[in-house]
């Protein structure tokens, strides 16, 4: 069989989802998790679990967006978004794994910095370490962690925004540019089994 963009569209679409499909959370843990629940029908739509370039690039950037935001609230306000935008859900799950208990500080401490550049405030190399991280589990920290993010005000909250921005846009293109890179590698992969048959 030779090549027709039939074919080639093909590849495009199963060798990279067979990539992406192990790697992802699985349906039933999310439709089954507490926060994702409360969303219900919302959930079935088509578009949050079809595995395309697109769909999968725009999940991971709002995960990596909704990453930012401090405990649980980032798979509730990540699913809200990908429902709003009909993307990958699973995706957006995975996207949000870049930030947890042990990177928040270092991350929002960066987010600070560029904050307080972009207001042309210049970077503070003393901000001040929050106590959260020496209570157990999150409803013990939350209120720590809120009251050391408030202390750090608009420089925090506009370097939040602009990390996240900046995160979501090179996520979006970094997954659209190794899907295409997958396929091609796939598909040049098949050629040469082909000629060496």
């Amino acid at each position: 069989m030779g090549y027709s963009p039939q074919t080639h569209a093909w590849q495009a679409f199963v060798v990279p989802r067979k990539f992406f499909k192990k790697y992802l959370p699985s349906h039933s843990s999310i439709v089954e998790n507490r926060f994702l629940a409360k969303f219900g029908s919302l959930l079935t739509h088509h578009n949050l679990w079809h595995l395309h370039r697109r769909s999968v690039a725009g999940g991971v950037a709002i995960g990596l967006f909704t990453g930012l935001i401090p405990g649980p609230l980032q798979i509730f306000t990540g699913a809200a978004l990908a429902i709003f935008f009909r993307v990958n859900l699973p995706a957006m799950v995975l996207g949000t794994f870049w930030t947890n208990p042990l990177t928040i500080v270092p991350i929002y401490i960066a987010a600070y910095n560029i904050g307080s550049l972009a207001m042309g405030l210049g970077t503070v190399a003393d901000v001040p370490h929050p106590e959260p991280l020496q209570h157990e589990g999150w409803l013990d920290m939350l209120p720590a962690l809120w009251d050391w993010l408030t202390g750090m005000g608009k420089p925090l909250a506009l370097g939040l925004l602009l990390l996240g921005l900046f995160m979501a846009v090179v996520g979006y293109f970094a997954v659209r540019g190794a899907w295409r890179l997958y396929v091609v590698l796939a598909w040049q992969r098949r050629a040469h089994s082909r000629r060496a048959a």
